[in-house]
């Protein structure tokens, strides 16, 4: 089987092509279940800044004999149905697919699935319809991943198109863990309420996790701690999420490269009143101006290790506020969790940044974390434990593999309907 996965966003088209390992009879190597075995990529790259003059097209496959091959041309691509059939001619150019007979699947990842969705999605006219009826929860996400579906059905109209939520995942946190406490009505005619991000990556690593620990996601209780540009922590209770920092939008939770995260929502009403901010201004400067950039002056973590090291005051108080922040989260999760098998850091700040690391778990030895500083520091990018022997909680990082997981979902959907 052939898994095409596509990540639609306004300006550019990610894919990966997956081979997907065969079916047993019984079912057994459902692509959920089996890690990551038996999976290959066959090729990989992107299309970028679409309707630019200046637009390029990446591309690297494999061939049978596991040797790696690239290339990357400047084109200028108006459409994403031109940037799909860019990918498509590449594809098939490099032998990678040969037509679209080998496609099993298209599998899609879309942001926002609102309530509507709690699984991976086998696409039709009434789930186009749903996701346009969500946009307005995901204006900027949205309707960029839904372009991505709609040529996809145009180039390929006999291969099942599946569609991966972020929010699917965070589906079943309880009302207790979603409602804000604001008047019904406006969770009633206009769900306003929590979703949560990051799904597709916290669904993907708490499973990784679950083998670690040798034994079935569902008896599993976890902290999951997606850290990157944007980042988010999730209370995973019995294999399900309980809890999750992001809300109705991804701004709040956890420090970010630019979004403030937790924030007193009367701060808002300041700056209207005394600074004249008016609803364009407060966005940006919320999603764009603040986290780590608003506090030190740079979104790139590294930059602001290099910063701080160098003796600089505000780098030195932004890795301050983004470790006290996550220390809140881990303790908050831990006391809604009450047991807690292992805390997973994963994302690119989690997977490859043992300092923040150490400093998130530090002081936490009385609830059961303590990190083993070699391994700590010898674990960057690769799965691997990071806990000293013999404590109470487990912490693991586990490089995230978005498009593997929505291939996976991709796989089991189609298992579902007897595809």
């Amino acid at each position: 089987m052939k898994i095409l996965v596509l990540n639609s966003g306004s300006s550019s088209i990610k894919f990966r092509l997956f081979l997907a390992p065969a079916r047993t009879e019984t079912g057994a190597e459902r692509g959920a279940e089996s890690g990551a075995h038996g999976w290959r990529v066959a090729a990989r790259g992107a299309v970028t800044r679409i309707g630019e003059a200046s637009g390029q097209v990446k591309l690297s496959w494999t061939d049978g004999a596991g040797r790696v091959y690239g290339r990357e041309d400047a084109a200028g691509i108006g459409s994403h149905h031109a940037g799909m059939e860019r990918i498509v001619a590449g594809l098939r150019e490099t032998g990678a697919l040969g037509g679209a007979e080998e496609l099993s699947a298209i599998g899609h990842r879309v942001v926002h699935g609102g309530e509507a969705f709690h699984a991976p999605t086998l696409v039709d006219d009434d789930v186009i319809a749903a996701i346009r009826q969500v946009t307005p929860l995901a204006p900027l996400h949205n309707p960029a991943n839904l372009d991505g579906i709609l040529v996809a059905r145009k180039l390929f109209p006999e291969v099942p198109q599946v569609a991966v939520f972020d929010t699917a995942f965070h589906q079943t946190m309880p009302r207790t863990a979603y409602r804000y406490a604001i008047p019904g009505y406006l969770y009633r005619e206009h769900r306003v309420r929590r979703y949560g991000f990051h799904g597709t990556s916290h669904h993907y690593v708490a499973k990784a996790a679950a083998r670690m620990l040798g034994k079935p996601l569902s008896q599993c209780n976890l902290i999951t701690l997606h850290l990157g540009n944007g980042a988010s922590a999730a209370a995973i209770r019995d294999g399900a999420s309980l809890d999750t920092s992001m809300g109705m939008t991804p701004l709040e939770g956890l420090v970010m490269g630019s979004r403030c995260g937790d924030i007193d929502p009367a701060v808002h009403f300041y700056l209207c009143r005394h600074l004249g901010f008016d609803n364009e201004t407060l966005d940006d400067l919320l999603n764009r101006q603040s986290g780590l950039l608003g506090l030190c002056g740079v979104n790139d973590m590294r930059e602001v290790h290099s910063l701080a090291e160098s003796g600089d005051e505000d780098a030195k108080l932004a890795l301050g506020v983004v470790c006290h922040r996550l220390k809140k989260y881990i303790g908050a999760y831990m006391a809604l969790l009450g047991r807690v098998d292992a805390l997973v850091f994963t994302g690119g700040i989690g997977e490859n940044d043992a300092e923040i690391r150490s400093c998130a778990c530090s002081g936490l030895e009385s609830l059961g974390i303590l990190l083993d500083a070699e391994e700590n520091h010898g674990v960057l990018g690769r799965v691997g434990r990071i806990s000293a022997q013999d404590t109470l909680v487990q912490v693991f990082v586990v490089p995230t593999d978005e498009e593997l997981e929505i291939a996976r979902q991709a796989f089991e959907a189609l298992a579902g309907e007897g595809a």
